[in-house]
């Protein structure tokens, strides 16, 4: 074992997220109901279940078992949120619920970044009150 590294009883490296560099370190969630939340970026729609072709399509999966998540803890489903990987999501929510909480988000976040530009300019405009 080389120095400095920590180990397990069994030999094995630690692993440890603190040395780990993450890009996106804080992914937006939407919260889809019940504590159950999915990253705004991965969404792709949001569907009502209502239409025969999206109850075949939640079947057809549910037999399939792969790529459904279900979020509904038992509850009626009121909308499918297609994600860019191909999973399925259910959710007891309605999509307007949904849809609103996501454009809350997005106006949130358009809001900050409009700060953070308004920072970065001021930042860089010379004081006037500054002795060169």
């Amino acid at each position: 074992m080389s120095e400095g590294r920590e180990s397990t009883a069994w030999g094995e490296p630690k692993y440890s997220m603190a040395n780990e560099v993450r890009p996106n370190a804080l992914t937006p969630l939407l919260n889809v109901g019940f504590y159950n939340f999915v990253p705004t970026h991965k969404i792709v729609a949001l569907v009502r279940c209502d239409s025969a072709p999206i109850k075949r399509l939640v079947q057809q999966l549910r037999h399939e078992g792969t790529r459904l998540i279900d979020a509904t803890q038992g509850r009626r489903t009121r909308c499918v949120i297609f994600l860019e990987s191909g999973q399925v999501v259910l959710s007891a929510l309605s999509q307007e619920t949904l849809a609103k909480r996501l454009l809350r988000f997005e106006l949130a976040l358009s809001d900050d970044e409009k700060e953070l530009t308004s920072e970065k300019s001021s930042d860089s405009a010379p004081n006037p009150l500054e002795k060169p």
